[in-house]
């Protein structure tokens, strides 16, 4: 793989993380609900399911996928209802108020909010369309695939974690303006309906084409 290529992955990876998606709004849901630390599980397991879904269209699964209408409708259904879930989950959670009069959530424990973030991505059809659509681009024919899918892999999950994160310090640092209850709930309720409207919207995904 020459620079050239890796550089204009680079570009093309840092265009794709900064782009708003079930990703971004998880993250700055968790990282406004949680704080960062808290939000680093979320954004571990978001990056899980990333490479999951980067090896699968890397190793040529994603084309199957790609043409089976069967099989992306499976996948498409599952994400969607998954997002969907989440963000019901968010809308109705529960706020409990403290000795000190101040908002407090329950905190889902490490296992949940890292399930939470590899759930999120390994079941959106948007991610496998795109990668599926971009990927082969990027890899120099008559050169060994793997090292070349591993360093476009970690290319791409480095950029993802400085991104996530970023988008989780974001919200956090706006956590004095959400002490009350009221707040909270109308905090729960904004992040909750942007993961069902994104839900929703993948209902809508078709196959055959890069994810809009």
């Amino acid at each position: 793989m020459s620079f050239a290529t890796w550089i204009t992955f680079f570009v093309a990876a840092c265009i794709i993380a900064v782009s708003p998606g079930s990703g971004a709004v998880l993250s700055m849901s968790h990282g406004l609900s949680y704080g960062v630390r808290r939000a680093s599980a979320t954004i571990l397991g978001l990056q899980t399911g990333l490479l999951l879904v980067f090896f699968i269209a890397g190793a040529g699964v994603g084309s199957l996928l790609m043409a089976s209408e069967v099989a992306f409708n499976i996948v498409k259904t599952v994400g969607a209802l998954y997002l969907i879930y989440l963000g019901l989950s968010q809308w109705r959670a529960k706020v409990h108020i403290s000795e000190q009069k101040q908002a407090e959530m329950v905190v889902p424990t490490v296992k949940k909010r890292f399930l939470t973030g590899f759930l999120t991505n390994a079941t959106n059809p948007k991610g496998i369309i795109f990668m599926v659509a971009v990927l082969p681009q990027f890899i120099t024919h008559g050169q060994p695939l793997l090292p070349q899918l591993l360093i476009l892999a970690v290319t791409m999950c480095c950029i993802d974690l400085v991104v996530m994160h970023s988008y989780a310090f974001l919200a956090s640092s706006m956590q004095r303006f959400f002490r009350d209850a009221s707040a909270v709930k109308k905090q729960n309720r904004v992040f909750g309906g942007l993961l069902m409207a994104v839900g929703a919207a993948l209902f809508f995904v078709k196959r055959g084409g890069a994810a809009a």
